[in-house]
């Protein structure tokens, strides 16, 4: 039976995915295949390389690289997006997808068409920087003749691109509808509205998912709480580890 892990955007709050599948992983669970959007993306890929989840959160801690996102408009965000490649390829150093241990595919937007585009070959680090390009925030990025933005702007939990190459689907979700923390800045309230107007066919894909792990204590940090990546990976862990002894994995390897 093969398994696969799907996991979604959510700026900050996707550094919680570590922690969900730090404890995913001590059940036993083990993807065959990979799916991510945005910070799902980022995550997915360091995974797929063959990082675990403690070396991940070590080196967000360590290197800062989150924080690079906090900031950005216009020509200034996609010359920050450059120095997040640069520290993307130190760590996934041959920046090929041919070369990662698990298949992982990556989704943005196409601003231009109105579309979804996948990557799953070729370079690794220009799909995922714009995968995370939340518009608004970060420019544009162009590649293979597509506009790019960030894939959560037409399908924030991408089920579909790997729905058939697997038997058993489990999908995290970082952005509960419900928010707990006030919105302060214009870019909160801007990717807040994308996730308001994705809510129903985001809330079709968790039906798509074999097991659902969304973390309600995320409703209490922005998108932008990227200092606070040592508390998002602890929340992530927990949930995901008390739900799972409530909810046992139905898979077999």
């Amino acid at each position: 039976m093969r398994s696969g892990l799907v996991l979604s955007g959510g700026g900050a709050r996707g550094i919680a995915h570590i922690g969900a599948v730090k404890a995913l992983f001590e059940h036993g669970f083990k993807p065959d295949i990979i799916s991510g959007t945005s910070s799902g993306a980022f995550v997915g890929a360091m995974l797929a390389h063959g990082h675990s989840p403690d070396e991940i959160i070590e080196l967000i801690l360590q290197t800062s690289f989150f924080p690079y996102l906090r900031f950005g408009f216009g020509a200034s965000g996609l010359l920050q997006m450059n120095r997040i490649e640069a520290v993307l390829c130190k760590y996934i150093p041959e920046n090929r997808f041919e070369s990662l241990k698990t298949p992982l595919v990556v989704t943005a937007t196409d601003v231009i068409s109105g579309e979804e585009v996948q990557f799953r070959s070729g370079e690794i680090a220009i799909p995922v920087l714009a995968s995370c390009c939340i518009p608004g925030v970060f420019s544009p990025i162009q590649y293979r003749g597509h506009t790019l933005v960030d894939g959560g702007v037409l399908n924030n939990l991408p089920v579909e691109p790997i729905i058939n190459e697997a038997d058993y689907v489990v999908g995290i979700h970082c952005n509960p509808f419900a928010i707990d923390k006030p919105l302060k800045r214009t870019t909160e309230i801007v990717y807040r509205s994308l996730i308001l107007a994705m809510h129903g066919k985001t809330r079709e894909r968790f039906k798509m998912c074999d097991l659902l792990i969304e973390p309600p204590e995320l409703s209490r940090f922005s998108i932008f709480d990227f200092r606070k990546a040592g508390q998002l990976f602890d929340v992530g862990y927990r949930y995901t580890r008390d739900f799972l002894d409530k909810n046992p994995l139905k898979i077999i390897h």
